[in-house]
């Protein structure tokens, strides 16, 4: 015996989850953010992409969560998932991402925005031209340079992937050198600029170098394992923290490719970050909230019918399908779904975005959820997911996120 699905209404009862996007913890849906301020202390508005994925963005979000500097966001499409909307080609006729407006000026570039940003509001912790900080920021854009040379550049054998890896590994050395230098977690004596500038980057190489080299940056590098602890005690770095599924399907399209190799170990990888399971990966490691599943139901709730609209499937059957997956995520009882829907379901369970969508939890319950689910009637995989674009996330699918 089987449970029926529940009713869309049915569903909607079992979620009170809510935020304060407006004077509450970081998150992604915000478009105004008040820090318990007036809305006349506004003077900057953030232009950053739809679906965090732009790290950059990230950057100066972070920048402006911790330092709680009041500001809009406006929510800009990248090139890689969509068109740029006229309106920002107005303001930037480049298109470049992220940019603020500061008393009505447009800025560009991460860098010479957060140095606009000290000028106006202070440092954090430290200025970006600090002594102590302008070494850190070189050894950040060294990592870069050999996380790139290893990630994105097809190896021409296993030799020269094993050259790049040794790249990688040296440079990483002199990361947790210079972590190793402070009593804390922290590149400096606290939190602050360093951590900021050192972030984008090392999430989406954790990510990236897991899925794609069979690479646990976590777990070869104790210091960053530790900075990576400190960072996910902060609510500012959760609010905009992704999961390795989000970058690994994210970045190639961004960086002109990122190419596997054939260590054994990427293999067995990439299957669980694909296909879970998704609890233990080393994407996250501080404890689960217990709003996660009501967090889930709740953004799927809310729009539920774009994202019946927008699959491939027939909107009866994955209405239903939908239906049963959530059913099981809140309950736990079996919810078998309509014949053929195993493809809609990991269709969806492949296009979660975090922290665009929910928080990363919460996106592991619902790919559970999912995946669960479709196994009960096939092991049809979804449309795979394009590598040199993202259209399939086009965000005009759902304007109101």
């Amino acid at each position: 015996m089987t449970m029926a699905a529940l009713s869309w209404e049915e569903l909607e009862a079992l979620t009170d989850f809510q935020i304060d996007r407006v004077n509450g913890n970081t998150n992604a849906q915000s478009r105004l953010r008040l820090f318990g301020k007036s809305e006349s202390d506004v003077r900057v508005t953030l232009y950053r992409d739809h679906h965090a994925w732009c790290p950059y963005c990230q950057k100066v979000w972070l920048w402006l969560e911790e330092k709680q500097i009041p500001y809009r966001i406006e929510k800009v499409t990248m090139f890689c998932y969509g068109e740029k909307e006229s309106w920002y080609k107005r303001k930037v006729p480049s298109g470049m991402l992220p940019a603020i407006e500061l008393d009505g000026r447009i800025i560009t570039e991460s860098d010479d925005i957060l140095m606009a940003l000290e000028r106006e509001f202070g440092a954090l912790g430290w200025s970006m031209n600090d002594p102590k900080v302008v070494p850190l920021r070189r050894l950040e854009r060294l990592l870069f340079r050999a996380w790139c040379a290893w990630l994105c550049y097809p190896a021409n054998s296993a030799r020269e992937d094993q050259r790049n890896r040794e790249q990688f590994v040296r440079i990483m050395a002199q990361v947790e050198a210079a972590l190793s230098q402070t009593p804390g977690p922290y590149f400096l004596e606290d939190f602050g600029i360093v951590d900021v500038v050192f972030t984008p980057y090392v999430e989406r190489m954790n990510a990236s170098l897991y899925y794609y080299k069979g690479y646990s940056m976590r777990g070869e590098n104790p210091r960053m394992s530790a900075w990576f602890d400190a960072m996910e005690t902060r609510s500012t770095y959760r609010g905009t923290q992704s999961d390795f599924h989000t970058h690994a399907h994210d970045l190639p399209p961004q960086m002109g490719g990122c190419y596997e190799n054939q260590d054994p170990q990427t293999q067995i990888n990439q299957s669980r970050v694909d296909r879970g399971a998704w609890d233990g990966l080393p994407d996250v490691t501080y404890p689960e909230p217990e709003t996660s599943r009501a967090e889930a139901l709740h953004r799927v709730v809310k729009h539920h019918q774009n994202i019946i609209r927008v699959n491939p499937a027939d909107d009866r059957l994955m209405d239903e399908a939908l239906r049963c997956a959530l059913t099981f995520m809140m309950t736990g009882e079996i919810c078998t779904p309509p014949a053929g829907s195993d493809v809609a379901l990991r269709y969806l369970r492949d296009r979660i975005s975090v922290p665009r969508d929910m928080s990363i939890y919460a996106a592991k319950r619902l790919r559970t959820a999912l995946e669960k689910t479709a196994a009960l009637v096939g092991n049809q995989q979804g449309t795979p997911i394009p590598v040199r674009h993202r259209r399939d996330q086009d965000p005009a699918n759902f304007v109101s996120l």
